[in-house]
């Protein structure tokens, strides 16, 4: 009878002797650049924003959610499973990187019900995070990052309807923006969100940055970047009278979504090709999920969102610390030499590391698993 042996595959990759390869455990100090690291729940403060991104992986279609992912690699396979509830940690980092000045900014809130003191009534557990790139100043992304969750807790579709409270909150703080008589409100900046109820899991965003879910090494952009190049974003901008040259939108901006930059927007309420409306995207998480990174696109530059999520599985393997874990990804960008400010958020959803995962290798038929194969996709995309 034929026997089975078992390959353990740490996320690691096979050189040429044959031995697994690790990545560098020390902490050599704090390299030179990377000041502004933060752990759980406590976001650094006057963090700016820039980005740019390129997607590798599909983003799976509004029919795929429901109460959750109705795509086969995407659902648990037990409604057992249902019975899970995520513990919400995170950690930051953020990196001025190879520009003059930092313009991202982000927000990590791990225990909104702590965060908010008792003011408001809502389902808990709760957690919110954002990563927001800014461009042409600080201004937009730091007005978005401190006022976003005041818009969306204070819609008066909170909390019956989430969706409705977060698409209106986005427009709010664009106009409130423009009505700012200190602020600059020709700056600009995209914004990702991510609120968490229970188990359920809403993303809004509005321009380049990224939200990936890492799925027992498997990687899923639960975010589409809108880059005016991008049918869907071309249409729409060509259909309301814009132009997309050379990838910018009327020829000044390389992103077709964003807060602010109202030299290039007509009147309040107007529709115009520059649009603040971000795209949601609702989730139910399981026991499979395992961590999300949401991170700005000096980031997705450099790095396909596979790779980010093998990358990051070692880490946590080896550490389970979330805010270690997002500063060996700006240190991997930074190693590729990305051309842009970086900030990266990962947010565990339980206590526990990631188990290994175990693929089975037959003497009478030799067959890998879509585990598997997505952890030699991220191996290959990373080539550590």
């Amino acid at each position: 009878m034929a026997t089975s042996a078992f390959v353990i595959l740490d996320n690691g990759f096979r050189t040429k002797d044959n031995n697994v390869s690790s990545i560098n455990r020390e902490e050599p100090g704090k390299p030179e650049g990377l000041k502004k690291t933060s752990a759980i729940g406590k976001p650094p403060r006057n963090l700016p924003d820039l980005r740019h991104c390129r997607s590798s992986n599909q983003l799976p279609t509004l029919s795929d959610f429901d109460s959750g992912f109705r795509s086969p690699g995407l659902i648990s396979p037990s409604d057992a499973r249902r019975n899970f509830l995520p513990v919400y940690r995170s950690g930051s980092c953020s990196e001025i990187g190879p520009k003059q000045h930092m313009e991202d900014e982000h927000i990590c809130i791990d225990n909104l019900v702590e965060h908010l003191r008792g003011d408001m009534d809502f389902p808990s557990p709760g957690a919110f995070y954002g990563v927001f790139d800014g461009h042409g100043g600080t201004d937009a992304a730091s007005f978005v990052r401190k006022n976003i969750l005041k818009f969306i807790l204070e819609d008066k579709d909170f909390p019956t309807s989430i969706e409705k409270a977060m698409q209106s909150a986005y427009v709010k703080a664009d106009h409130a923006f423009a009505d700012h008589p200190h602020l600059d409100c020709s700056s600009g900046t995209t914004a990702l969100t991510v609120l968490i109820f229970d188990r359920k899991m809403l993303i809004a965003n509005a321009g380049d940055c990224r939200a990936v879910l890492g799925k027992r090494g498997r990687a899923f952009e639960l975010s589409k970047d809108h880059k005016p190049n991008c049918m869907s974003e071309k249409l729409r901008i060509e259909k309301l009278g814009g132009t997309v040259t050379d990838g910018y939108l009327n020829g000044q901006l390389s992103v077709a979504r964003a807060i602010g930059d109202w030299h290039m927007k007509g009147s309040k309420g107007s529709v115009c090709p520059l649009s603040a409306e971000p795209e949601l995207q609702e989730i139910t998480l399981t026991e499979e999920d395992e961590f999300l990174i949401i991170g700005c696109d000096g980031l997705w530059d450099v790095m396909s969102s596979q790779c980010a999520v093998t990358l990051a599985r070692k880490e946590l393997m080896f550490h389970n610390d979330p805010a270690r874990c997002s500063r060996e990804l700006v240190r991997e960008a930074m190693r590729r030499n990305t051309c842009d400010n970086l900030t990266v958020v990962v947010v565990c959803f339980s206590v526990d590391p990631p188990v290994r995962i175990q693929v089975s290798r037959s003497r009478v038929r030799k067959s890998l698993s879509m585990e598997g194969l997505h952890v030699l996709k991220g191996a290959l995309d990373c080539d550590f």
